[in-house]
């Protein structure tokens, strides 16, 4: 699928939830925002996953959420897949997450919470991208 707003490939992940935590050269702002909240608590979680992993600020067509939420089924319907991996800081990489949240206790939990939640609030563009014809989606 190409990306309307950039012409390039859309190949979402798992991981494309997590893009919004990226405190990197934010620490002292939206780090500090994000370390009042502990992602293993589940009300926690919630308020993240609500207010920054799908908030309506995050503007995205109703095709790129169906293929970022079937990416997110898939991952979770594969008991080995890593989720763990998805939070572990890479050194050279220019991103980062908040503090503690490579130890998170169950980053499989945080995405199940995303998927049930993206699931009510994305209903409608779920349901109009599912009955459209995805062959005439554009494609790479």
């Amino acid at each position: 699928m190409i990306d309307p707003s950039t012409g390039q490939p859309y190949l979402p992940t798992p991981a494309y939830f997590l893009g919004c935590f990226d405190i990197y050269d934010r620490e002292e702002t939206l780090g500090e925002e994000l370390a009042k909240f502990d992602p293993n608590n589940p009300t926690d979680r919630e308020i993240l996953i609500l207010n920054y992993s799908l908030s309506k600020r995050w503007k995205i067509t109703h095709r790129q959420k169906f293929a970022l939420y079937k990416s997110l089924e898939e991952a979770l319907q594969d008991g080995s897949y890593d989720f763990q991996a998805l939070l572990e800081h890479g050194c050279q990489e220019y991103s980062s997450l908040p503090c503690g949240w490579d130890t998170m206790n169950n980053p499989r939990a945080f995405f199940e919470d995303i998927y049930r939640l993206a699931t009510t609030l994305w209903a409608d563009d779920l349901k109009k991208a599912e009955t459209e014809d995805q062959s005439t989606w554009d494609y790479i």
